[in-house]
């Protein structure tokens, strides 16, 4: 508490850069809401940033607020952020926890005025207003709206959900119904006999070349090239559980796991690395990649769809960049110049009576509100 020649000073903006310290750690329990990339900041970063702070309050009689601050993000915490929106927001953040503005008695970290800067002499004392603080912090310390708490309650829960059904037992005694091997051999056979064959991307290329005025030839090519990796992966796994379920092969660890993930109604790691995100469960996330693959199908047997379900691409951001190229390219544009336009059809019916696509652009659905739904009579989001 002593550690500078200016006390004040220090216990205040020592207080301020624990508590960020603390605000960036704890920001990660949000997911992407929180940071875009989970960054582990260590507390090395803080004591390179308290000493910093020291020396710069015994040498300079007001401190240099802009250079702790460019220190603190940029080099001490900064060094670990890689995306640019993250970076954008530790320097937001920062000067929160250290600004002049913690020098004024009274001064809040919050709009709520629960955190506030204690005046405070003594460590126990520093201890015993922390004490006070409460134990589930209100997300407007973290910069977040109220609403960030649902998503970190229900990352906790599928957590918690996760570890019981980890801790179900895996065998069951004699006449008391179907083993775990039996169910997850089912499940694997199920799955097997609703594949359809993979894509034959040579005869989709020849049907639909790449030409300089249709870039979706191409989207089309590699998303038939992306669904038969996952088909692949698929097939494979689900033919290596049924041997070893019938010990013509050795279970090892990987299946081991494949076949706790179909016993549980889960989707096998080794198949989520692969695919596109998804948090259904394992008979949902299946009956979801058949609408895909058909389509995909539905696309190449009968030409250009009309209206595109983007939901349904194994990569969207190939879509879209995709149909600005036909634009750009058909308007004799620079791509990096054009943007979206969105017109919002207020007939429910429009995408199945739908025969052919516009001049330009491309009919899409599969698009999803939350929070809110679309009033067709006022043309706005409704509730």
């Amino acid at each position: 508490m002593a550690a500078s020649n200016k006390p004040l000073a220090w216990r205040r903006l020592l207080f301020g850069l624990c508590l960020f310290h603390a605000v960036v750690q704890d920001r990660r329990k949000f997911g992407p809401l929180g940071w875009n990339i989970r960054y582990d900041f260590t507390d090395s970063d803080l004591s390179v940033s308290l000493a910093q702070l020291q020396e710069y309050l015994d040498h300079y009689e007001c401190p240099p607020f802009k250079v702790l601050q460019y220190l603190v993000t940029e080099i001490n915490y900064g060094g670990r952020v890689t995306d640019d929106k993250d970076r954008r927001l530790i320097n937001t953040l920062v000067r929160t926890f250290c600004s002049p503005d913690l020098l004024e008695e009274g001064y809040a970290f919050s709009p709520s005025r629960t955190y506030t800067v204690p005046d405070c002499e003594t460590v126990a004392q520093f201890i015993e207003v922390i004490r006070g603080y409460p134990l589930t912090p209100n997300p407007e310390i973290y910069g977040l709206h109220e609403n960030a708490d649902i998503t970190c309650q229900q990352a906790e829960t599928y957590e918690l959900l996760g570890t019981l059904l980890g801790l179900q037992p895996r065998t069951t005694s004699r006449g008391s119904g179907d083993s775990r091997e039996d169910v997850a051999g089912r499940v694997a056979t199920d799955i097997l006999a609703k594949l359809p064959a993979p894509f034959n991307v040579e005869a989709i290329s020849a049907a639909y070349p790449t030409t300089y005025k249709e870039s979706m030839n191409t989207v089309l090519a590699q998303e038939a090239i992306r669904y038969n990796a996952l088909l692949a992966v698929i097939n494979s796994s689900l033919h290596a559980v049924l041997k070893a379920l019938k010990g013509l092969v050795v279970m090892s660890p990987d299946l081991e796991k494949v076949v706790d993930s179909l016993y549980d109604n889960q989707v096998p790691e080794s198949w989520a690395v692969r695919a596109y995100p998804s948090l259904k469960p394992l008979p949902s996330w299946t009956a979801d990649l058949l609408e895909r693959l058909s389509f995909i199908s539905t696309w190449v047997a009968n030409g250009t769809p009309a209206v595109y379900w983007i939901s349904g691409f194994f990569f969207p951001q190939a879509f879209l960049t995709g149909m600005l190229q036909n634009y750009a390219r058909k308007h004799a544009l620079p791509i990096d110049t054009v943007s979206f336009g969105f017109q919002v059809k207020d007939d429910s019916s429009f995408g199945s009576s739908c025969s052919s696509g516009p001049e330009d652009g491309c009919y899409v659905k599969g698009l999803y509100l939350q929070g809110a739904c679309w009033d067709n009579q006022a043309h706005r989001l409704g509730l």
